[in-house]
């Protein structure tokens, strides 16, 4: 699954279309302190307690990062305690895991085991990748707090069948644990798509095919939350915490759009990029916007 995110990687550092100032959603530019969240409604400077008191209404809050960044995983950690402080019944979704770990990330919410056990029991090193050291404060705040932890991507080998063969490469029993439906007509949503590709409306079968694979990833996980969500009565209280890239939030066009699509309600988005200093970005890309310096890349991914 990975091929489709490193492919983005690679062309939005060249782009001739800065991905972060679409002309989509809420319309204008605003000015993003460094080291600061942003409210772009209004552009004032803001807490994770501000975050926390905007979301609670909202059955969802989205919070899309910078992978394997120290400070974006702080500040989802300190997000996701706000949440609990308000008084939020809080459960955390990962783009990290997959389905077929959630067992195990069960046992880590009840504290039942130690981190050494868990990284070896949930393969951590090939679910994701990156050092558990840049998320040890989701996972800490999550056992703390005894709260549920969700895998929410589906199989990788799903993606990499749509990628190569299109959505009817998928086996019948992946089909049957998915939507009827795999829309992908959502205008805006191929808007970001082609602008995290390079700014450029690009066509072809097998661009295609990377856009079914894109949107496979994005609805898989929606489909998870919306049926974590349906194993019991929910209340106002209950607040589901996605984490993952910024790609599948920004513009509300990801997995948010997923989940509002199938009626599953609104959220809170908050996305996470790094900047030399104060970024431009479009009002719409969220609505709250985490800048913090750029770092390297890591090299263990």
């Amino acid at each position: 699954m990975m091929f489709i995110a490193l492919a983005l990687k690679v062309v939005a550092q060249t782009a001739d279309v800065d991905p972060n100032r679409l002309d989509l959603g809420r319309r204008g530019v605003v000015t993003a302190a460094l080291g600061s969240l942003t409210d772009l409604r209004t552009g004032k400077v803001v807490s994770a307690e501000d975050v926390a008191k905007a979301a609670e209404s909202a059955p969802f809050v989205f919070l899309g990062e910078n992978h394997a960044t120290t400070l974006h995983q702080a500040m989802e950690a300190t997000i996701v305690k706000a949440l609990v402080a308000d008084g939020r019944n809080v459960s955390v979704g990962l783009e990290m895991y997959t389905r077929p770990k959630q067992d195990v990330l069960d046992l880590w919410s009840s504290a039942t085991l130690s981190e050494p056990d868990f990284l070896e029991k949930s393969e951590w090193k090939t679910q994701w990748g990156y050092s558990f050291d840049f998320y040890r404060p989701v996972f800490e705040a999550v056992k703390e707090n005894h709260l549920p932890l969700v895998g929410l991507n589906v199989p990788r080998e799903w993606v990499r069948s749509v990628g190569r063969g299109g959505y009817e490469a998928l086996p019948t029993s992946a089909k049957l644990q998915l939507p009827p439906e795999l829309f992908l007509g959502n205008v805006s949503h191929r808007k970001v798509f082609d602008a995290l590709m390079g700014g450029h409306s690009m066509t072809g079968a097998s661009v295609d095919r990377m856009y079914a694979a894109q949107v496979l990833w994005d609805e898989g996980m929606a489909d998870t939350a919306l049926k974590y969500r349906a194993l019991k009565p929910t209340t106002a209280k209950d607040a589901f915490v996605v984490i993952a890239g910024s790609g599948h939030v920004m513009y509300g066009q990801g997995i948010n759009y997923r989940i509002g699509r199938r009626k599953g309600g609104k959220g809170i988005t908050v996305v996470m990029m790094q900047s030399d200093g104060p970024a431009q970005v479009s009002r719409g890309i969220a609505d709250y916007v985490y800048v913090t310096a750029k770092v390297s890349s890591p090299s263990d991914k």
